[in-house]
């Protein structure tokens, strides 16, 4: 293996002189620079990126930290993250926690080893603040995508999410909706907080009527086991004529399982849900979306961060985008008098 003594030696100059050009810092006259380029070249002289990370402490090395790879939203999001990444001069590792807290930390301690510039990261839940203190403790910088963490302060590109369930709610209430379900993330996860909030509030704008048993708090993962769905369907008397799923996932779970049981999608049950079915295009109908911004959740977070670690001092105060969606009626909601 070549190193930078070797072509010390040929170009007979210091090895401080080849770190010098190698990373580019110090003053050396151009024919020196260009002379010890020549001797690198001649050699094959491939730089220690490691080595070199230690001399410039950066690696230009970032982390994207989603919850949930199979879901379209996140793979656009992160098609954004990497996108602005490149154009920056950064390169893009990718994870994923699969909303769960302790492979979130398995993440967050291996980047942490890796010695990564920064990190863009869609937490598991409020219980990923620990986990995010510890990032701040070691000075790497982070921007949180989607979700909030209470009393975790930093840059943040979030959706409005109680916004978005108040459209869902108000479209099936215009189409003679009354009996609204909704399926829907854990209460840890704050957007799932966020849509529940938006459900309720759009009921009660609406005169329509809420019902604890209409409303299933589960996981915004996928699942191999649609029993607790199944069981929740049939422990609602009367069904609803709607349900507002929390996410796509949980939108394709709601269908499979009402197919299950002989029920059909909006003749027999309406269903609108968050964030679009891109992945899903083979079920059929076309579901009433609230689309989000996934791609510009990931391409301007991107952003903020390498701002935070290019311009420390002159970045300000932390900065919170709210990115707006947009209501695309489909054909997945039945009128009903």
């Amino acid at each position: 293996m070549v190193t930078i003594y070797d072509i010390a030696a040929r170009a007979n100059v210091s090895a401080m002189t080849v770190s010098r050009v190698i990373n580019n810092t110090g003053r050396i006259s151009e024919k020196t620079r260009a002379k010890v380029k020549r001797v690198m070249e001649e050699l094959n002289y491939v730089p220690n990126q490691m080595a070199r990370s230690l001399v410039l402490q950066q690696t230009h090395l970032l982390f994207l930290l989603i919850a949930d790879i199979t879901n379209p939203f996140y793979t656009t999001l992160a098609r954004g993250a990497e996108d602005a990444a490149r154009k920056l001069g950064f390169r893009l590792l990718f994870g994923n926690s699969d909303e769960n807290g302790d492979k979130e930390q398995e993440y967050m301690d291996t980047l942490l080893k890796m010695r990564v510039d920064g990190l863009l990261v869609a937490p598991a839940g409020d219980a990923s603040l620990p986990h995010l203190e510890t990032l701040r403790r070691h000075q790497v910088p982070f921007v949180l995508l989607d979700r909030e963490v209470p009393g975790v302060e930093s840059d943040i590109v979030l959706g409005d999410s109680k916004e978005g369930a108040r459209q869902l709610v108000r479209h099936l209430s215009e189409n003679g909706h009354r009996r609204i379900a909704m399926i829907n993330g854990a209460l840890t996860v704050s957007s799932a907080r966020q849509r529940f909030e938006g459900y309720k509030e759009a009921l009660k704008l609406n005169d329509l009527p809420y019902s604890e048993e209409y409303v299933l708090e589960t996981s915004f993962g996928p699942r191999a086991d649609l029993s607790e769905i199944d069981r929740w369907l049939g422990r609602m008397d009367p069904l609803p004529t709607a349900i507002v799923a929390g996410n796509n996932v949980l939108a394709v779970e709601v269908i499979r399982t009402l197919n299950a049981r002989g029920l059909r999608v909006p003749e027999d049950i309406s269903l609108v849900c968050f964030d679009d079915l891109a992945s899903y295009a083979e079920i059929d109908p076309f579901v009433t979306v609230i689309s989000q911004q996934a791609y510009q959740f990931g391409y301007l977070g991107m952003q903020m961060l390498i701002d935070r670690i290019r311009n420390p001092e002159e970045a300000g105060p932390w900065k919170k985008i709210v990115l707006p969606s947009e209501l695309i009626v489909r054909r997945s909601v039945k009128a009903v008098r």
